[in-house]
């Protein structure tokens, strides 16, 4: 690795990791390929961020977003996708994403209007004391911060124990249809 002034770290003078020394290659794969174990490769790895400032094999930037490919094998993962759309798992999945967002939408704007209304509206109503120099509008306005933590709070649980499971198995298998759609490559 090299400083800002084109001098290497450290007193050797020489590369600081290993995938330095390997020539800018990561030396794990080829570690274990050397070794006859097969890769795994995670069917949830985002593959659009991994070309981020790396280099393809000429040495040139690789591009951001592979080119997409044409002809049957792009079709027939677009009818994957449809098909996926159109199950019922998925149909039940957005439905009851929509059964707690909509109605903790329509909840926690008509609190946090109420509050600016009322606030707008009646300041008498908002200066009233309630204990000392704690007037009616701090308690309402702190309120505002603790129904955002509660409201996220809901929904991450109501995610967790109703929508990811469910999301995660459409997820992988749409995966395996995509996979089989493009004749098993990735």
């Amino acid at each position: 690795m090299k400083s800002s002034n084109g001098r290497p770290f450290g007193d050797k003078g020489g590369p600081d990791s290993p995938v330095e020394q390997q020539g800018g290659r990561d030396p794990a794969p080829a570690a274990a390929e050397a070794a006859g174990r097969l890769r795994h490769d995670d069917p949830w790895y985002d593959a659009l961020a991994s070309g981020w400032g790396e280099l393809d094999g000429t040495g040139a930037p690789a591009p951001a977003v592979p080119p997409a490919r044409a002809g049957e094998a792009t079709a027939r993962v677009g009818d994957v996708y449809l098909e996926v759309q159109r199950s019922a798992a998925f149909q039940e999945v957005r439905s009851r994403y929509r059964r707690f967002v909509v109605p903790g939408f329509v909840v926690f704007f008509a609190w946090y209007v109420g509050y600016v209304v009322t606030a707008q509206t009646a300041p008498t109503l908002m200066a009233r004391p309630v204990a000392g120099a704690v007037n009616v509008a701090m308690p309402a306005g702190l309120g505002q911060f603790l129904t955002t933590f509660l409201l996220t709070w809901a929904y991450a649980r109501d995610a967790r124990l109703r929508r990811d499971r469910a999301a995660l198995d459409l997820r992988w298998n749409t995966q395996e249809l995509t996979r089989g759609a493009k004749g098993g490559e990735w």
